[in-house]
């Protein structure tokens, strides 16, 4: 079994400079699980700030699919795109970020019906996941947000387990699955429900 797994900057750095001698041949899995914030001191809602998020949190996993795609069909394998709850519901202060991650949904939700119509087995699995306890998403949010970071290596066994069962989606923790169900249905206890896991003051001023 051949398995791909593409983190931070140096998935970007492998789509752009690598990609022309790159041999997926065999691949299996390709696990998807980098994202980049803005550079420092770029204005949070700049044009520069939302290109970079763009180019790192959606772009690059366009590039990479499409390098590996051909091998994955080949095999049978799997598709596994890590994605975040701001990928389905968005939030305050947070619009560039969450352009990118709900880009990465309607992508890959397209690529998975295309495959589909076309007989072609392979499995794409979407796991939404919230705020990790890893330190650079921490001090990310630090004082905005009153959410609770998930533990990483329970989010990581649950991106494992809907990769190798080739689950269509993943929601880590659970919970909100039925946020992302009650998003358009009843979108003003959503709006409450945000309000209560935000702090904006802090927010407004970062």
């Amino acid at each position: 079994m051949k398995v791909l797994l593409l983190t931070v900057l140096g998935a970007l750095f492998f789509a752009y400079y690598w990609a022309d001698n790159f041999d997926p041949g065999g691949l299996d899995y390709l696990v998807l699980n980098h994202l980049g914030a803005a550079p420092a001191g770029t204005p949070a809602r700049s044009t520069q700030a939302t290109r970079w998020l763009m180019q790192v949190n959606f772009l690059s996993y366009v590039q990479l699919t499409s390098l590996a795609l051909p091998s994955l069909t080949d095999s049978k394998g799997s598709l596994v795109v890590v994605s975040s709850l701001l990928g389905r519901v968005p939030t305050s202060f947070s619009s560039p970020y969450s352009a990118a991650k709900f880009a990465l949904d309607s992508f890959f939700g397209s690529l998975r019906r295309e495959l589909d119509v076309q007989d072609v087995n392979v499995a794409i699995t979407m796991c939404i996941l919230g705020l990790q306890d890893r330190s650079s998403a921490a001090e990310g949010i630090r004082g905005v947000t009153r959410a609770k970071a998930a533990l990483g290596p329970k989010a990581a066994l649950a991106v494992i387990r809907g990769g190798a069962t080739r689950a269509s989606g993943v929601f880590y923790p659970w919970r909100f699955h039925l946020l992302c169900l009650i998003r358009a249905w009843l979108p003003r206890p959503r709006a409450w429900f945000i309000r209560q896991e935000l702090n904006i003051t802090a927010a407004a001023t970062a």
